[in-house]
């Protein structure tokens, strides 16, 4: 039975999360691609795993088992890899790192940089996901360590094997196009009747944000459902609707022909790190994340 790595987190991911949608997001992977991976993985074991059920796929019982299966056998690896590793006292070997899109140029690419200069021992490779998809990722032994964003209304979970170091917390404001007559500062319950701009509600960053407004007394009306971030700030610019933004946002992306309104209410993000509880490559791990607050540390400062 030929089956790999990809397979089995596709399926576990789908067992996991109840649909192709949540699995893909999780794993930072399209839809598609999640359901070629099970296709494939249906052909290795001659079994059919799934069923649909109306629109939906569902696993079969023979998916059920498997799935269980699936997981005793990456965690089994990623503990081999681990176990595979030396741990030294000196800062050396290499560390991989999970990073999403709008963290890469602004956090990883300076961070990787001081390592250069500061430990020549040290290699470090990096590996790009969806943001929902790094804190698996760590879990998984994919990398170890990982680049990642934790919301009060919808946090990443809390595993054993995993912990998580907040580097910054930033608050959101709303960016609207910089024509339109909008107060400086507002109370969230003001945007009840505006036109909102927001990614997939499977995200955890629309989850957040939905919780907020929720909180708040509303559901936000979404025009326009938008993964990339700067796709969300071009519509914004151009009276299109309204959209969150934080100041790394504004720092990394400079969106042009924008407003930022404040809110009252404390609508927050936390950037974090997602490294495993006890890894074999602590004193290296220990070394980058030092590295990565310091970075944070000075983009506040500028």
């Amino acid at each position: 039975m030929d089956v790999t790595m990809g397979q089995l987190r596709a399926l576990r991911e789908l067992a996991r999360c109840g649909t192709m949608a949540a699995a893909a997001a999780s794993l930072g992977y399209t839809t598609g691609a999640v359901s070629q991976q099970l296709a494939n993985l249906e052909k290795a074991t001659g079994t059919a795993l799934t069923v649909r059920a109306g629109r939906k796929v569902q696993l079969t019982r023979s998916g059920m088992i498997m799935a269980e299966h699936a997981e005793l056998v990456l965690q089994a690896v990623a503990e081999a890899r681990r176990a595979l590793d030396t741990e030294k006292q000196e800062v050396a070997g290499t560390v991989r790192v999970g990073t999403f899109a709008t963290t890469a140029a602004a956090l990883l690419v300076p961070t990787i940089a001081k390592a250069r200069g500061r430990y020549p021992k040290l290699t470090v490779t990096s590996r790009e996901f969806g943001v929902d998809g790094t804190a698996a990722a760590v879990r998984d032994g994919e990398v170890d360590l990982a680049l990642g964003i934790d919301y009060p209304h919808a946090p990443i979970p809390r595993e054993p094997q995993t912990e998580i170091v907040r580097l910054h917390t930033e608050r959101f404001g709303l960016a609207v196009a910089a024509d339109r007559h909008s107060p400086c500062e507002v109370p969230l319950e003001c945007a009840r009747d505006w036109q909102w701009i927001l990614p997939p509600k499977e995200t955890q960053y629309a989850r957040a944000i939905y919780a907020a407004c929720r909180l708040a007394g509303f559901e936000p009306g979404v025009v326009h459902e938008v993964t990339d971030t700067r796709t969300s700030l071009e519509l914004a610019a151009q009276g299109l609707g309204v959209t969150p933004l934080t100041s790394l946002m504004e720092d990394l992306l400079r969106p042009r022909g924008l407003c930022r309104i404040e809110l009252t209410d404390p609508v927050e993000r936390h950037i974090v790190l997602v490294r495993r509880a006890q890894p074999v490559q602590a004193v290296a791990i220990a070394a980058l994340t030092e590295l990565f607050t310091e970075v944070v540390h000075e983009a506040r400062g500028r």
